[in-house]
């Protein structure tokens, strides 16, 4: 069976410094799976390299088997993915931003489900006011809804949760859990155990504290090199052994 996300043997560097070197996993259909490890460890441009925003060095990264020099257009549309809140554009309000990219994706009645998940958040009485004058938990809500528009089958998410409040956080969750349910595979970076303790199903795991140079790739089966350290997400004593290893390691 094909994997809904193959990254194999990646590469990634910023000018002479190195920032991720070998990295391979692959992902399923309806997982939802954490990329966990410190500030500045390299998740964000791992990321960012997954969706096409950075370019690699080496490697290959398909979405159900397709890559972007395959199909660049369709690669897009295959995925959603949560920029940064900063980035979102201070002039239209919340609703036309949704509205504006629903057209662009082309997909029936792809922002349906938006308006419904904007109440849930909280973000609905904010969506007819120009994005500027979002605060940046407002405005990471609507860059949350954004990804979601469309019902990609991958979504990719940086951080999603810093800077929501317990009730929109709880919500989301519940959201994304309902979508993995129904085929979609959720990569989420993150540093909190807590979330990979109690939400996710799998967890890519870099904890060597070295920010720009990762010599332990971030690994999963097919692509298995060795020492790989597996534990399952469901298993409270696999859980408590994470917090005292400091191996790059996959929870699986």
């Amino acid at each position: 069976m094909t994997p809904r996300l193959e990254v194999h043997e990646l590469a990634l560097g910023y000018g002479p410094h190195t920032v991720l070197r070998g990295v391979s996993f692959c992902l399923r259909a309806g997982q939802v799976v954490g990329l966990i490890g410190p500030n500045g460890s390299g998740k964000s441009g791992l990321l960012r390299a997954i969706v096409g925003l950075t370019p690699i060095s080496h490697g290959r990264i398909a979405i159900d088997g397709m890559t972007l020099a395959d199909d660049p257009v369709e690669f897009r549309r295959r995925f959603g993915y949560a920029v940064a809140p900063e980035v979102l554009p201070d002039r239209l309000t919340g609703r036309q931003c949704i509205e504006l990219l629903g057209n662009l994706r082309e997909d029936g009645d792809p922002v349906g489900s938006s308006f419904l998940l904007a109440a849930a958040l909280g973000l609905s009485p904010w969506l007819n006011r120009a994005v500027g004058c979002y605060s940046l938990g407002t405005r990471q809500k609507l860059a949350i809804i954004l990804a979601l528009v469309g019902d990609p089958r991958l979504l990719v998410l940086d951080e999603i949760l810093n800077g929501l409040d317990p009730l929109a956080a709880y919500a989301l969750k519940q959201e994304l859990r309902r979508r993995a349910e129904s085929g979609v595979t959720v990569l989420l970076a993150t540093h909190g155990l807590e979330v990979a303790e109690r939400f996710l199903d799998r967890a890519l795991l870099q904890l060597d504290g070295r920010s720009k140079s990762i010599g332990t790739p971030l690994t999963s089966p097919p692509f298995v090199p060795t020492p790989t350290v597996a534990w399952n997400m469901r298993s409270s004593n696999d859980c408590k052994r994470v917090r005292g290893d400091r191996r790059t390691a996959l929870y699986t």
